[in-house]
């Protein structure tokens, strides 16, 4: 193996998605096609191991020590899957056996003491058998299930239920315990190097095809039955002890590069965390105040280091997520532009949205609730320069949805009338893919809970908090019971739409929900959210910049999405090149 190619590339390569896990793979599917190490024509052959195998198994099926399994197919070459290296075989897992079977079928009493270990799938690891969270059986049931399923030391251990099957592992314990259904318990003939057994078992390879013959629909599952044929190489002795000790140095070297790659990311991340912190330096906190009131050069410093070294800074999807969110609360607190003087003061606007609300209660013959629950209450005055303070209540009417009338269900033919479900909320609108239709009967008796174009939606039950617009084609359709309408005129809706999405009103939003055993938020607490805005003018400035910041955002990830190909395709080239045998 030429090491060096590998770790001169891997800064590169390290870039693809679960490159070091992937490496593992490749070492693996390597190793069982005979690809890992040169062969050494002059060893004995697998078939000659293979004949004394038989013969060891003839001898204790002839004392009893062994039943005979049942006759399988004669493999043709039609039936191989890789043509092998000279002085290798094709055999089945069972030929290599002198024992396939598993644990008790019937989960026997266990407590965190008894007279033995009682051992199930949770407590099979890769390195050995973990001892955490271990429990007991007695003597007796231990004996009933050991008489038919005696693991021991050096014996193969392997998961066959659920989630993770595959996982496979040498029998580190030296003493007698006690196995669950969900590990088979596989021991080998002389000959066979155990250690070569687990490489292969482990292999992709060998994992596609126990996958490939799982059942069940609740819990999937492989049977000792489906095991036993399954195809496996069998190389030379000589050369089993070879391919593991070249598996254990090249795992031991991507070990080395995981803890490289997490030590660099962990860097990345912190230089992250850091530069979008320091963009939230001067943020008003929940009690009003500004944790640095003399800060705004210095984040207009920290703003532009950000955006100077956006590539470097943002190497993994999570880190643009991040910045859209330091973007979006950046916005909401007037931190992302500048203020104009010359715009129109934010007070006039106030004194029309509330005029125009008045308004909309009379025009819409709207029941108001006098039921607010305010959210920092009596704390406005602490709006950046030029902004105003205000609560939901004061600009909007939140009207929630209506659940189907006693009875009624979707129509099964197409109609006119459309009920929006939470389901149906994605993406900051609603997708019309998959919108269920009601008949007109039913949507007379709930048609006074419609959502208009010109509204915004909010999610109140199950997702909490989740804003978004409604399509022109989805204007009067029905909406849920699981979320309302915010009606509001005068305020730009895209602004109001960055503020109702930002962490400063999320966070209000979730501080009411949190305790709740099944959680749902409260109109009133919708309408007693706390939040700042601007001028108009300036809040058009603000969702322009935003739409500029998202768009480059946007770039980021088409970017990033092109470096992890790139870094895909070279990480198959490098390690086709650094993992082939050195001339």
């Amino acid at each position: 193996m030429n090491a060096d190619r590998l770790l001169e590339h891997f800064g590169r390569i390290s870039d693809a998605p679960d490159a070091v896990p992937r490496l593992r793979r490749f070492i693996l599917d390597l190793a069982v096609r005979g690809k890992l190490v040169e062969q050494d024509t002059s060893v004995e052959p697998a078939s000659e191991l293979l004949e004394r195998i038989q013969a060891e198994k003839a001898l204790l099926i002839e004392s009893g020590e062994l039943r005979r399994h049942a006759e399988l197919e004669e493999m043709s070459v039609a039936d191989t899957p890789f043509v092998l290296p000279a002085g290798w075989e094709w055999v089945r897992l069972i030929d290599l056996l002198t024992k396939l079977t598993d644990g008790t079928h019937h989960s026997p009493p266990n407590h965190p003491q008894g007279d033995f270990k009682y051992i199930t799938a949770k407590n099979i690891k890769p390195e050995g058998v973990s001892l955490d969270n271990i429990t007991y059986i007695d003597a007796a049931t231990h004996n009933e299930i050991y008489s038919r399923c005696n693991p021991e030391k050096g014996d193969i251990l392997y998961i066959k239920d659920g989630a993770t099957t595959g996982v496979v592992t040498i029998n580190t314990l030296d003493e007698p315990f006690s196995l669950l259904s969900s590990v088979a318990l596989l021991k080998l003939a002389k000959g066979v190097y155990n250690s070569l057994v687990v490489a292969f078992l482990r292999s992709p390879f060998f994992y596609e095809q126990m996958r490939s013959f799982m059942k069940g629909a609740a819990i999937t599952r492989l049977t000792l039955k489906r095991m036993a044929p399954a195809l496996i190489p069998l190389p030379p002795l000589a050369e089993q002890y070879r391919i593991v000790a070249k598996v254990e140095e090249l795992m031991g070297l991507c070990d080395q590069l995981e803890a490289a790659q997490a030590k660099r990311e962990r860097r990345r991340d912190r230089l992250t965390a850091a530069a979008l912190a320091q963009l939230n330096v001067a943020t008003p906190t929940a009690s009003g105040s500004t944790e640095c009131p003399d800060a705004l050069p210095s984040l207009r410093t920290a703003a532009a280091f950000v955006l100077d070294h956006l590539p470097r800074l943002t190497t993994r999807p999570q880190h643009i997520q991040q910045l859209r969110q330091t973007i979006l609360n950046l916005a909401v607190r007037g931190q992302l532009i500048s203020q104009d003087p010359n715009d129109e003061p934010a007070k006039l606007l106030f004194d029309r949205i509330k005029a125009a609300r008045a308004a909309l209660v009379v025009e819409r013959r709207i029941r108001q609730s006098d039921d607010v629950e305010y959210s920092l209450q009596d704390e406005l005055n602490d709006a950046p320069p030029g902004w105003v303070g205000a609560y939901v209540n004061d600009v909007a009417i939140i009207q929630g949805g209506k659940r189907l009338p006693n009875g009624a269900g979707f129509s099964e033919t197409p109609t006119s009338h459309y009920y929006i479900r939470v389901t149906d909320m994605k993406n900051g609108t609603i997708s019309e893919t998959g919108l269920k239709y009601i008949s007109s009967g039913v949507q007379a008796e709930i048609a006074r809970y419609i959502i208009n174009k010109e509204d915004l939606y909010i999610t109140i039950a199950g997702t909490i908090g989740a804003v978004g617009s409604i399509p022109e084609s989805l204007d009067g359709q029905n909406l849920t019971e699981n979320a309302a309408k915010i009606v509001f005129r005068g305020i730009d809706g895209r602004f109001f739409l960055l503020t109702l999405r930002s962490d400063f009103v999320q966070a209000q939003f979730l501080e009411k929900t949190k305790q709740m055993a099944q959680p749902k938020l409260a109109l009133k607490r919708i309408a007693g959210a706390k939040f700042y805005f601007p001028p108009l003018a300036e809040q058009h400035r603000i969702v322009a910049k935003v739409d500029e910041l998202m768009a480059l955002c946007d770039g980021l990830e088409a970017q990033l999405s092109t470096t992890h190909t790139d870094s895909r395709r070279l990480l198959e080239a490098v390690l086709q090149e650094a993992l082939a045998p050195v001339a």
